[in-house]
């Protein structure tokens, strides 16, 4: 049986007892691994593997030796309880064999969870699971995950009061991060959240969402920003000292910029533009760029653009003689004293 999305979140979270076997098959392993790891808890209990009631069966083996499949479903364990058989990176020459250790499958014997790779609608290990009435076939696609999917993991991870604003960011945060990082950085909030009864905020959310750019970078893109121009040199200094190189610099610049430009330009306004921008922008700092990108307006800001954009091809010119910071550094005092301009 093919399972939809929403039937496959059931599935991996409260498996019927009575179903044999689940295929999860995927082009991102990662993605396949992480559900994988989510049945087989849900299927054995934490305690399962300890308890040996999980046997894990490399494809490699299982094609060497058809019988360990259908020996290891129908034994009995030495500890009470449910018990599964994770069969790794499958492929279609090992359906016959999967097929024949399922055949006389009854209540009580093993459930089989099998991993495989992308498989297209033909594959023999496809049709073998999506005709099974009691076993499942799910794709595992490299969709974010929806929302229902992130409150079930956050409230798996002892997250249960989420801020409207707070989950908002996270929702935004997992269309950005692969899954491995977005549990990663869940756990990161729960150990941060732990034994605070007040509910997660944006503030949390940003203290524990991976950094992607330097601090001492954003000071300056924010001072550039706000037209406080005196404190440019001091913070140029300290990240020429950190080893910014200039051309970096003003990547990083163009980037803060057209941020503010897609803000200052959406027909919803600042605030939704900042809402939309990608990477997502989080807590205070998405209120500070909503003011910087609502102060400037869209018309100054494509002026800004062209600035750097004729930086980085001076920077980037064999003819180039001029010390490359110094030239940054005056672009962002032009570019800070046409902040204050509006004004």
């Amino acid at each position: 049986m093919k399972l939809s999305t929403r039937d496959a979140a059931s599935h991996f979270s409260k498996p019927d007892p009575n179903s044999c076997a689940t295929l999860i098959y995927g082009q991102d392993a990662m993605r396949v691994a992480l559900k994988r790891q989510q049945l087989v808890a849900s299927l054995v209990g934490p305690q399962g593997e300890e308890e040996m009631r999980l046997t894990r069966i490399p494809a490699s083996e299982l094609r060497k030796d058809a019988a360990l499949l259908a020996d290891a479903v129908r034994e009995t364990g030495f500890f009470p309880g449910p018990r599964a058989v994770f069969v790794e990176e499958a492929g279609d020459g090992l359906a016959k064999t999967i097929a024949a250790a399922l055949e006389d499958w009854r209540t009580g014997d093993a459930h089989v969870v099998v991993t495989a790779g992308s498989l297209t609608a033909k594959s023999a290990l496809r049709k073998l699971f999506e005709g099974m009435k009691s076993g499942f076939a799910v794709g595992i696609y490299n969709d974010p995950p929806s929302r229902e999917e992130l409150e079930a993991e956050l409230s798996k991870a002892g997250l249960g009061k989420i801020g409207g604003d707070a989950m908002t960011d996270i929702v935004a945060l997992s269309r950005v991060l692969d899954p491995g990082d977005l549990r990663q950085t869940i756990e990161k909030l729960a150990l941060y959240k732990l034994d605070d009864p007040d509910p997660v905020m944006p503030e949390d959310v940003a203290a524990c969402a991976p950094a992607t750019t330097e601090a001492a970078m954003d000071d300056v893109l924010n001072v550039v920003a706000e037209a406080r121009t005196r404190e440019i040199g001091p913070l140029m200094q300290k990240l020429e000292g950190q080893g910014v190189q200039p051309v970096g610099l003003v990547i990083g610049a163009t980037r803060h910029f057209r941020t503010l430009y897609a803000a200052a330009s959406d027909p919803g306004g600042p605030s939704a533009g900042i809402a939309r921008a990608r990477p997502p922008v989080f807590g205070p700092r998405r209120d500070r760029m909503q003011r910087q990108a609502q102060g400037w307006g869209a018309a100054r800001l494509a002026q800004a653009l062209e600035m750097l954009t004729d930086t980085d091809l001076q920077l980037r010119s064999a003819q180039q003689r001029a010390p490359a910071m110094a030239l940054v550094e005056r672009t962002l005092i032009r570019l800070s004293m046409l902040g204050a301009a509006r004004r």
